[in-house]
């Protein structure tokens, strides 16, 4: 018998909101968290607009000690320690410094690039001969692990602790990674979720090839416009997500909350072959990615009442709306709702399958569909597709049981992972 596998945790640092609480009321009522930023203004960026969650000074000093905060500087490490010891608190456990290690729990925690911002403070202190002055965290902030040795540390785990990276796909991906090791026995109890660095450093890339808007400089919270027909690029964002996932059997015993069950999920690539490149998605690949993890969780795909998609509000939402019609046999007024949190947090990074997965799971333990903002001209190709009434505008009260998640990243790699309402 295989173990099933729930979740008993949740953490998150979104723009739109810092704490579960927070997230939860700002998702429901369609707020966003896309805001200027005068710095990429200055530094001649197309797209001034982004999503950068705000933590406060003495909110650092909430999860880390003023040690650890000397000479600190890697954004996504602070926001990956924030969501996952808030999750990790949510499960039930408490944090101790000296509390005993703990071989049944494990951490897959993803990052896309991580401590930008302390790279370029090092590279400058080594250009100017100052090697001796670099200090002795700029590897552990530097290194793609930084952020599962944090967490790793600070909660005292002592089965797999590591680090994921598949670019967008990253948080989706480390999802179905701790469940399959809870799965097949090799834990109890896997802390999984995915960070990303914020500003110009990260961002800098997508600005140059083009791919985020600029025509909302000057109105922000209106320039990320997934599945909207005046949809012209997407809007960076950062943060961190966080899951606790747990055999449904320590789980009990334990008597924890359960917010949800993960039936299974899949993962795969297209090659960046047919049509799949380096940016754009296989088509093929896509569909199966979609109708392996139906098969892989045992379910129909009549079942699938809602999706969060991938959809980052560029010219391939149509092609991903189409995929899913495809992969799932469903379109018109018989296709599941859909949304994609993108409109109010933006894109995310490598962090964006974590952070759009806690929404997914909040949306089946509080029985609500999120709505989709800056969507009121829902492009054609889609409407020609799926019902408009299936792309919610505002927060819709209803049964959910079956919610899936997707993400499809750079490198043309796709995971999806489905949840069930537990009762």
């Amino acid at each position: 018998m295989k173990n099933r596998v729930v979740i008993t945790g949740l953490g998150v640092v979104a723009p739109n909101g810092v704490g579960l609480d927070a997230f939860s009321k700002a998702i429901k009522n369609g707020h966003s968290g896309i805001t200027h930023h005068q710095q990429l203004a200055d530094l001649n960026f197309s797209c001034c607009i982004g999503g950068i969650p705000h933590i406060s000074e003495d909110k650092k000093l909430e999860y880390l000690t003023p040690l650890q905060l000397r000479g600190f500087n890697s954004s996504g490490i602070l926001y990956g320690c924030i969501a996952g010891i808030d999750a990790w608190k949510d499960a039930g456990f408490s944090i101790t410094s000296d509390s005993k290690l703990d071989f049944d729990s494990g951490t897959v925690f993803g990052t896309g690039t991580s401590g930008v911002e302390k790279f370029r403070e090092a590279i400058y202190k080594l250009d100017d001969g100052d090697v001796k002055r670099l200090g002795s965290t700029v590897v552990v902030q530097t290194m793609a692990s930084g952020i599962s040795a944090f967490l790793g540390g600070i909660l005292g785990l002592g089965n797999q602790v590591t680090t994921n990276s598949s670019a967008c796909t990253t948080g989706t991906e480390a999802i179905l990674m701790g469940y399959q090791r809870i799965k097949n026995g090799q834990a109890k109890r896997m802390l999984v979720g995915s960070c990303s660095d914020d500003g110009p450093y990260i961002w800098g890339g997508f600005d140059a090839m083009r791919v985020m808007t600029y025509k909302h400089n000057e109105s922000p919270e209106q320039g990320s416009r997934p599945m909207s027909a005046s949809a012209s690029g997407f809007v960076p964002g950062a943060g961190a997500g966080a899951l606790v996932l747990e055999s449904l059997e320590s789980a009990l015993e334990r008597q924890a909350t359960i917010y949800a069950e993960v039936l299974g999920g899949h993962m795969n690539s297209g090659g960046q072959r047919e049509g799949g490149t380096m940016t754009a998605p296989n088509a093929e690949a896509v569909q199966r990615c979609i109708t392996d993890a139906i098969a892989n969780a045992q379910i129909s795909a009549a079942a699938i009442d809602t999706i969060n998609g991938h959809l980052t509000a560029t010219s391939k939402d149509s092609l991903e709306i189409e995929n899913w019609t495809k992969a799932l046999q469903r379109k018109g007024d018989d296709f599941p709702y859909i949304n994609s949190l993108k409109s109010m947090v933006g894109h995310c990074l490598a962090a964006a399958g974590s952070i759009e997965a806690v929404a997914t799971v909040l949306q089946l333990k509080e029985q609500f569909v999120f709505p989709n903002i800056n969507c009121e001209d829902v492009h054609p190709e889609i409407s020609a597709l799926i019902s408009e009434e299936k792309i919610i505008k505002t927060a819709l009260e209803t049964e959910l049981n079956i919610a899936v998640k997707a993400s499809f990243g750079f490198g043309d790699v796709n995971a999806c992972v489905i949840f069930k309402s537990y009762n």
